[in-house]
């Protein structure tokens, strides 16, 4: 939890211990800053647009140092397993 956000605000992760997946409350993303994150897109072959069962979220840069280190034998992405094989 971010020991410095007020009293009724609070953006916090956790680990949710059998799947290594982390679930975060945080701040919802301006239609700015979802625009934004349009205007970068996405890696190719997928839509920007966000479906209707995800969201965007502004993670406080301080909340960071909070995100747990990936550990030896998690699961991760394509990406990672297309990385520890080449």
């Amino acid at each position: 939890m971010d020991p410095d956000s007020p009293t009724d605000e609070s953006p916090t992760i956790w680990l949710h211990e059998e799947t290594g997946d982390l679930l975060i409350q945080s701040y919802r993303a301006t239609a700015a800053e979802v625009n934004d994150c349009k205007e970068v897109g996405s890696v190719p072959g997928h839509a920007a647009d966000v479906p209707d069962n995800e969201t965007i979220i502004r993670l406080p840069a301080a909340m960071l140092d909070y995100l747990p280190a990936r550990r030896e034998g998690d699961r991760g992405g394509e990406a990672e397993h297309a990385a520890s094989s080449a």
